[in-house]
């Protein structure tokens, strides 16, 4: 049971008659009529119980964008149904409005719309509907919560979709699609043409050119139905957050653009998500449902503080395919400390596949490097921030201002030297590194997809 604002207004009245004549027996009174009306109100509202409620639900919906939900309500009491509907979803799911007001005659059902605006990926849920069924009077409502179980999957945003058209043009360049007609590196046979200053004379088809009695030479076309598999570090690498997200997101935006361009191209394409062990995959994603896989598996995936277990990628590479494949390793290279395991595997991994790294570079790291003034640290002139005049730390044998500013430098110079070192071992191990700013990496990996392919490398 619970009682309205109206119900508690007419309980105040009682001190109207209580004043007036000068009696509490008058304002007693009217608190029981007022009680026993809610009471008559409450056996005279209509029965939650005898509610059926439906979900009509998306799939999934977009982080940063919105999905349309209904919520259908039939009423199988017999009595008219004025209630007040809450459904009980998590407040990341962004659902507006959150409480409905429906009139359901008995027999008879109504649908209340709701806009979802969701701005946390993952499985959004809700275990049911609150409902509170007024009375005729308006004094007390019968009350309960239904159960009407659902969940929304909020997919990553895909903000790289925006270099998608580009790649893909680039693609159908290669393929000899546009009305360039140019050619690739690959090697499965497309066509003949004459020779052209320029050409490679290991291209030349003799025997046509013995037909024809002049130079014929082959063209090629990139190769379809290759293997890319990308691994995802949904470890201790992945937690480190840069521009105020975590490197996963860069992670998360890399396999999807990856996907959709490499499954556009005639690729198949797998994704293992990977810590210490096997997370989750997807195997064999096409081009029509590469995007929703991807988006739906890497949803649920938040990084995690354990070391990844990078010497198990060989296998899980192999499990997929024995034939040459590109091998996206999506993850940071920081130092040698935190990416030793991984350099170890390299060279193994390289022998039998295109393997590419990826690198995320702190754009405040490179500001420090260069000598930026850290706003943090900057104050009033001659004080530092715990109030104490310069001379007074330097006798304290604090550094000053000046001196916490050069170790910045240091410390970030040091870190961009191991940055580099660790991508000078990479490339020696045999795999392309790529690195950029966070908004930067997932173009960089579609345009190493790009070159493999130019290059016949898969």
């Amino acid at each position: 049971m619970a009682v309205t604002g109206r119900f508690v207004v007419l309980l105040a009245v009682a001190v109207v008659p209580t004043v007036l004549l000068g009696s509490g027996w008058a304002g007693l009174a009217w608190v029981a009529v007022v009680v026993v009306g809610a009471a008559l109100d409450v056996v005279l509202a209509a029965d939650p119980g005898r509610l059926r409620v439906e979900r009509r639900m998306p799939r999934a919906a977009r982080r940063d964008a919105t999905a349309d939900g209904t919520l259908v309500v039939a009423n199988d009491g017999t009595r008219r149904l004025r209630a007040e509907l809450r459904d009980m979803w998590e407040p990341s799911a962004g659902q507006q409005p959150r409480r409905f007001r429906l009139d359901v005659p008995p027999g008879e059902r109504r649908t209340a719309r709701m806009r979802f605006a969701p701005f946390r990926r993952g499985r959004r849920t809700t275990t049911g509907v609150a409902v509170r069924a007024v009375g005729p009077l308006g004094l007390a409502a019968r009350q309960r919560v239904l159960a009407a179980p659902g969940t929304l999957v909020v997919t990553p945003p895909f903000r790289s979709r925006r270099h998608l058209p580009s790649r893909l043009a680039r693609l159908r360049e290669l393929d000899g699609e546009t009305t360039l007609q140019l050619r690739g590196h690959g090697t499965e046979f497309d066509s003949l043409r004459d020779y052209v200053r320029g050409d490679d004379v290991r291209s030349i088809d003799w025997r046509a050119t013995a037909r024809r009695q002049d130079l014929v030479v082959r063209t090629w076309r990139p190769e379809r139905d290759r293997r890319v598999v990308v691994v995802v570090d949904a470890g201790r690498s992945g937690a480190g957050r840069i521009e105020d997200e975590p490197r996963l997101d860069t992670f998360i935006e890399a396999a999807l653009l990856l996907g959709a361009l490499a499954a556009a191209a005639g690729d198949r394409v797998d994704l293992v998500v990977l810590d210490d062990a096997v997370r989750d995959r997807v195997r064999g994603a096409t081009r029509s449902d590469v995007v929703q896989r991807f988006g739906e598996v890497l949803a649920s995936v938040e990084p995690g503080l354990r070391a990844t277990d990078w010497s198990a990628v060989p296998g899980v590479v192999d499990g997929v395919t024995t034939a040459r494949a590109l091998v996206v390793l999506l993850t940071g290279l920081d130092s040698v400390g935190s990416s030793g395991d991984l350099l170890a595997v390299l060279p193994r991994l390289a022998r039998r596949h295109t393997v590419v790294v990826t690198g995320v570079e702190d754009p405040t790291v490179h500001r420090t490097a260069a000598g930026d003034q850290d706003p943090v640290a900057g104050g009033v002139p001659g004080r530092t921030r715990g109030g104490r005049t310069r001379s007074a730390r330097r006798t304290a044998g604090l550094p000053s201002g000046a001196e916490r500013d050069v170790y910045r430098r240091a410390a970030a110079e040091r870190s961009l030297l191991d940055a580099a070192g660790v991508a000078d071992v990479a490339r020696r191990a045999g795999a392309e590194v790529v690195s950029g700013r966070p908004s930067d990496v997932p173009p960089l990996v579609a345009d190493a997809y790009v070159r493999a392919k130019a290059g016949g490398r898969l």
